[in-house]
């Protein structure tokens, strides 16, 4: 029967907390409330852990609290049912916007929302720069490895890597 539960508490959480992984956080205090699978300060631990873990937060601490109420077997079920709404309406949207693509409105609406996600980018890159902009040798460092990054197409992680041991080796010795 917990099983059963935490499959439809999580389709719930899955399919009304938008905004992002902490719009799930009301829904889990309900969680905690009604079924006492976990106290509010497991609660606490479990959205800690979460946002220092690689991975949407509220899909962590749907696994971690599937874990915690139900084992290996609870923590499938809840991260399985909170993306599954999700899954289901990217696939129903898709087939929507297929259908309808050659729409004027549609068109108009996809040309218009591609320049504000590339504004909605820019502005999370600023962000990201601006904290770097007074160290010209963090700006060397970037250059250099967009520069490569450009030339040489190996994975990401790759130039992280290597941001980072020179970053470390930079702080170290300059």
């Amino acid at each position: 029967m917990i099983y059963f539960s935490l499959i439809i508490e999580f389709f719930k959480i899955g399919l009304f907390s938008f905004g992002g992984g902490y719009a799930t956080i009301p829904f889990l205090y309900h969680i905690s409330n009604t079924y006492g699978w976990y106290t509010v300060n497991e609660l606490r631990h479990m959205i800690a852990v979460a946002s220092v873990t690689p991975g949407p937060v509220g899909i962590n601490v749907a696994t971690y609290a599937g874990l915690k109420s139900a084992g290996l077997l609870g923590a499938m079920c809840a991260t399985i049912f909170e993306m599954l709404p999700s899954f289901i309406l990217v696939i129903i949207t898709s087939k929507i916007l297929k259908k309808f693509n050659d729409n004027f409105y549609v068109k108009a609406t996809l040309s218009t929302l591609r320049p504000i996600s590339c504004a909605l980018l820019a502005s999370v890159a600023i962000g990201l720069f601006k904290p770097i902009l007074g160290d010209i040798k963090a700006i060397i460092l970037l250059a250099i490895l967009l520069i490569l990054s450009w030339k040489s197409k190996k994975d990401p992680l790759f130039y992280m890597l290597i941001g980072g041991v020179v970053g470390v080796i930079m702080r170290i010795f300059f």
